[in-house]
């Protein structure tokens, strides 16, 4: 079977030497010091002035907009995975969806200022695929209507906009850290803020509020990460630049063979990107069925991310109407790719594409 995604195999003999300083030391969670130690490598590789490590990419997105005091309505995009409009609901605001560009599938900020009324609190857009949202744009509407931003980064990780880290933007960016992810502790996330005050509530906001062993300064929640997966994080960043060439070469392998028949993964208008993922989307609704059929019958697994177009939960209040998501969830396929997909892998999924078309 070749799968949508692999994680990236952590070396057993790099990450058993930091298994062995655990078992000694028997500090396994709480903040210890491999944990101390990935953040400080993180924010070095990322050249940003923090990183604050959680237990997944989702709570960094909650703690997030607790940071913030956020209330009432909170603008979003419609094109991203569950997680993003979930953590809004779970903290007691309501999502407003802005339809998204077809070029970037990114949210469309020519559309934003139109969905801003007095509830309006904050922007939460995603950079899909790890394509950078227009965060020039973003921010000047920020400013204008004073309004805080978060980007959602799980997919960005690496990719720079402007020539700085994406985690630079925003009041607060996060980052899922999840084992589908191009870097990966198997489960985790970070949060990055350029804001010191933000910083020293986010770090109360992950551990309980503890000041101190016997002081709370806020009503926080745990959501601190453990020692081993820190450390398969510090393994693993070691080898994150062979891992994003070897994705490249994949990529560019797909292109290739692809290109005169489907539209190519999107043009990217930025300094740098990480091969995450290699969407591609198919002209017809019936014409991407039988492509995924046919391939689920070589073993081939691909995924429609992110389907369903998220305006369309069952379990929203209000069903905004974005069209061009709710066109794209059905057009859109991300073929697999991760470091050990081999070139005859490739070949055979282009070849069951190209069939299609024949």
């Amino acid at each position: 079977m070749i799968p949508v995604t692999k994680p990236f195999k952590t070396p057993l003999s790099e990450l058993n030497l930091h298994l062995i300083d655990i078992w000694n030391s028997e500090l396994y969670t709480n903040n210890g010091p491999k944990l101390l130690k990935l953040e400080s490598e993180l924010k070095n590789h990322l050249k940003v002035p923090n990183v604050i490590f959680l237990c997944n990419g989702t709570i960094a997105l909650q703690i997030a907009i607790k940071a913030l005091e956020l209330k009432g309505e909170i603008i979003t995009t419609p094109f991203s995975y569950v997680a993003t409009t979930n953590s809004i609901i779970w903290e007691g605001c309501d999502p407003v969806f802005v339809d998204i560009e077809k070029e970037t599938l990114n949210i469309d900020t020519n559309l934003i200022e139109k969905r801003i009324t007095t509830k309006t609190s904050a922007i939460l857009a995603t950079h899909v695929f790890g394509n950078p949202c227009n965060i020039s744009e973003i921010d000047r509407i920020a400013k204008k209507y004073k309004l805080k931003v978060i980007y959602d980064g799980a997919h960005a990780f690496g990719v720079k906009y402007k020539g700085k880290s994406i985690y630079n933007y925003g009041d607060i960016a996060t980052c899922s850290t999840h084992a589908t992810k191009l870097f990966h502790t198997v489960e985790g996330g970070f949060i990055v803020s350029m804001n010191n005050r933000l910083v020293k509530k986010i770090n109360f906001l992950r551990n309980f509020g503890h000041n101190g062993p016997y002081d709370f300064a806020l009503a926080g929640i745990n959501g601190k990460n453990s020692e081993i997966h820190a450390s398969i994080g510090l393994v693993n960043l070691k080898h994150i630049k062979s891992n994003i060439l070897r994705r490249k070469k994949i990529s560019n392998y797909y292109s290739k063979l692809l290109s005169p028949l489907v539209e190519d993964k999107f043009i990217r208008t930025i300094n740098s990107e990480n091969y995450s993922y290699y969407p591609i989307l198919i002209f017809s609704k019936s014409k991407i069925i039988k492509i995924i059929e046919e391939l689920q019958k070589k073993g081939v697994m691909t995924r429609q991310y992110f389907k369903p177009s998220l305006n369309t939960l069952n379990y929203l209040k209000n069903n905004d109407q974005c069209e061009v998501s709710n066109q794209i969830c059905e057009r859109i396929l991300c073929l697999p790719i991760y470091d050990l997909l081999q070139e005859t892998d490739v070949e055979i999924i282009c070849e069951t594409i190209i069939n299609q078309y024949r």
